[in-house]
């Protein structure tokens, strides 16, 4: 059993909430579920899509490698840590 806690409004044309209707129905669950058991679905795509990154094995090895290294600020970056190290001063 789901308990709301939360509300979403989502405003659609007759035709719209009709079909979304027809195709709970042909599930057999109450709209409100289809609607967020869809939502839900697409929401699990859009974040594993965009917020997964896919590396070669090639990349890999160099991202690890790079890793693995030390961190050796250049010249550029000193000054710029230097400029905000006073200006938070």
């Amino acid at each position: 059993m789901v308990t709301s806690t939360a509300r979403l409004d989502l405003r659609l044309n007759a035709a719209d909430k009709a079909r979304i209707a027809r195709a709970a129905d042909l599930r057999g669950v109450p709209l409100s579920t289809f609607v967020r058991e869809a939502v839900l679905r697409e929401t699990e795509g859009v974040m594993a899509s965009e917020l997964t990154v896919s590396l070669s094995p090639a990349e890999s090895r160099r991202f690890l490698t790079a890793l693995n290294k030390p961190f050796k600020p250049n010249a550029r970056l000193k000054k710029a840590m230097e400029d905000a190290r006073r200006l938070i001063r």
